[in-house]
């Protein structure tokens, strides 16, 4: 028992050391504001007010992405855009409900019923946010570079159509059936299935308020680029609406009011099979979603951050997108994250400092407050086309392009990530995309070179020829180079084996200079290789080991296997040296001294 309370302590102390290395700053907004001007504090409350006309509609549309009450995208555009500042690392990405986390919510919680997921999503928020908050004190952010740019395009790409395709419905004025959770996930397939029985009850109304909702942002974007198109397009057909129920008559579906009463904070709850049942539920959906958040955040911070010459702090910016959700979970939002266009936006707009984020967020509070009810004059499918349109922007051909003829392995991680997409949940896409890539990755990084060397007359360190006999038949010296981790293992016994077939063969020089990160399965097939040729009677010397190689070796226990006698680490002056030494200990093994063993080393080579 005593030994384990200690054992406890060593684990908490290390762990504790390594959050404390992490250099988080509690508050980091606190350090922003020296040299702070007037005319800084303008051009923050312009930035932020030209951000709040694009966040609040944008916090709308997202909403409906996720298949939500409209108030929820609202709630997350002004919370995580006033919380996230106080803890980001980067001065101008602006948080809130972005189309990818709102893609994958919806995916996630397609099988759910309405009510259901009203129930669940304050629980599934606190989720995400703790995981993204414990992820940063634990430097997860920056495994995110390594994710391939082929996931993302493959996840939006596939994404985009998806939500595409949902939203068809507004546009058609129909509604699908609803399934329950039984039927399985919903998918795309499935989507177009429902949407396709129902296009004989498709409506005139909605379908011509549509197209023209769709001109006018069209319009927008081509002669007025940097008006908040988003917000001008719903106001003006909310109005040209409101003008054909007056004098025409038309009905088409609109969005709840909502009021105060509707605004209430409500604390994450349990369902009555446990929290442990709730969990099960939920952690797949909250670890994707944190995965997207996270992925997101860093890529907008680096961006903005290598354009003004910032430094970015993915680890503290991940704080910051933990908190968010965390916050937005307690005031009734949605998952949150960094938002390109509002961040860009803001960007563009002159942001010096933090305070345009939570500019924004408190003028799109004040929105939620004042617009609340009259929410029901704006017509589903006007928003609904807003954002197919916003869905079809998203999608990047260039990107595409990029991936699809890169290299053979970016093709198939996009188009398998794609497809994924398209015929599965959004959050098992995801991760099957991100398994690929790595599987690819590690299938060309598994491939260590191998290659004979022997000793020229001039005693010069030299690749063995095809048509030269070997200057000692029973001696063999291997090199390797490359990383010899579990990928390669197998491909590196292979290749040892092959070379040992020589009847001649007694002793192998393992020449592991250039050999780098030895794991479990690489040191597990070393000591089978050399058991086996032990076995035959033939012997295995390892030579130019590095520190780190003879402690990996040495720690595994591998020393007693190999003999250390047959081990001989490099020597940074002369780094043959340690292979002539292995050439006499071969020698000495085999009771002949009759080789004239000469060494010539020259220090420019390795300089050039």
């Amino acid at each position: 028992m005593r030994r384990f309370r200690w054992l406890l302590k060593r684990v908490f102390r290390q762990v504790g050391g390594f959050v404390r290395d992490n250099n988080i700053d509690p508050l980091p907004i606190r350090k922003g504001f020296k040299g702070y001007t007037a005319g800084d504090l303008r051009s923050d409350l312009q930035a932020g007010l030209n951000v709040a006309l694009l966040g609040f509609p944008q916090g709308m549309a997202y909403a409906v992405i996720a298949d939500l009450p409209i108030q929820y995208g609202i709630v997350s555009a002004a919370v995580a855009a006033i919380i996230a500042p106080l803890f980001s690392g980067s001065r101008h990405t602006v948080l809130g409900p972005t189309n990818a986390t709102a893609f994958m919510l919806f995916a996630s919680l397609a099988a759910f019923t309405a009510a259901d997921r009203l129930f669940y999503l304050p629980l599934l928020m606190l989720l995400i946010g703790l995981l993204l908050t414990i992820g940063a004190l634990f430097r997860v952010a920056e495994l995110m570079q390594y994710v391939s740019r082929s996931v993302i395009v493959g996840y939006i790409t596939g994404a985009a159509i998806l939500i595409m395709v949902n939203q068809a419905k507004h546009v058609l004025g129909v509604e699908l059936e609803t399934h329950d959770v039984s039927d399985g996930p919903t998918t795309f397939f499935t989507i177009l299935q429902d949407l396709i029985v129902e296009i004989p009850h498709t409506r005139l109304e909605p379908v011509v308020l549509s197209v023209v909702t769709f001109g006018v942002w069209f319009f927008l974007k081509k002669k007025f680029g940097k008006l908040p198109r988003f917000a001008i397009s719903l106001l003006v057909m909310t109005g040209v609406y409101e003008l054909l129920k007056l004098y025409a008559g038309w009905e088409v579906a609109t969005f709840s009011e909502f009021t105060l009463s509707d605004l209430v904070p409500r604390l994450p709850e349990v369902s009555s099979r446990g929290f442990f049942s709730d969990l099960n539920k939920l952690i797949g959906i909250a670890f994707s979603i944190a995965f997207l958040a996270a992925l997101e955040n860093s890529v907008m911070s680096k961006t903005l951050a290598s354009r003004v010459g910032d430094r970015p702090d993915v680890n503290q910016d991940m704080l910051s997108v933990g908190l968010a959700n965390i916050a937005s979970s307690l005031t009734g939002g949605m998952p949150s994250s960094a938002s390109l266009t509002r961040s860009a936006l803001n960007f563009t707009s002159g942001a010096v400092s933090r305070l345009s984020s939570i500019f924004s967020g408190v003028l799109c509070a004040v929105g939620l407050l004042l617009l609340g009810k009259h929410m029901d004059l704006v017509p589903k499918c006007v928003l609904g086309m807003l954002v197919i349109s916003i869905a079809a922007s998203v999608i990047n051909r260039h990107h595409i392009r990029i991936s699809l003829f890169a290299t053979p392995a970016d093709a198939a991680v996009l188009v398998t990530t794609f497809v994924a997409a398209l015929i599965m949940p959004l959050n098992v896409a995801i991760f099957l995309g991100v398994g690929i890539s790595i599987a690819l990755y590690l299938r060309a990084a598994s491939k260590p070179y191998l290659t004979e060397y022997e000793f020229s007359e001039q005693g010069v360190l030299r690749e063995a020829g095809e048509k030269r006999a070997r200057p000692l038949p029973a001696i063999s010296i291997v090199h390797v180079e490359g990383d010899l981790f579990f990928g390669a293992a197998e491909l590196f016994r292979t290749q040892i084996q092959k070379t040992s077939l020589d009847p001649d063969l007694r002793v192998i020089i393992l020449r592991l200079k250039n050999a780098r990160h030895l794991d479990a399965t690489s040191v597990t097939a070393l000591e089978e290789l050399v058991q086996f040729l032990n076995a035959h009677d033939r012997h295995v010397i390892v030579s130019g080991a590095s520190k780190d190689v003879y402690r990996v070796l040495k720690n595994a226990g591998t020393l007693r296997v190999l003999d250390p006698h047959n081990v001989f680490l490099n020597n940074p002056q002369n780094p043959n040296l340690s292979t002539r030494k292995a050439l006499m200990r071969a020698q000495e093994l085999l009771g002949t001294t009759e080789a004239d063993i000469r060494i010539f080393y020259d220090p420019n080579k390795d300089k050039k």
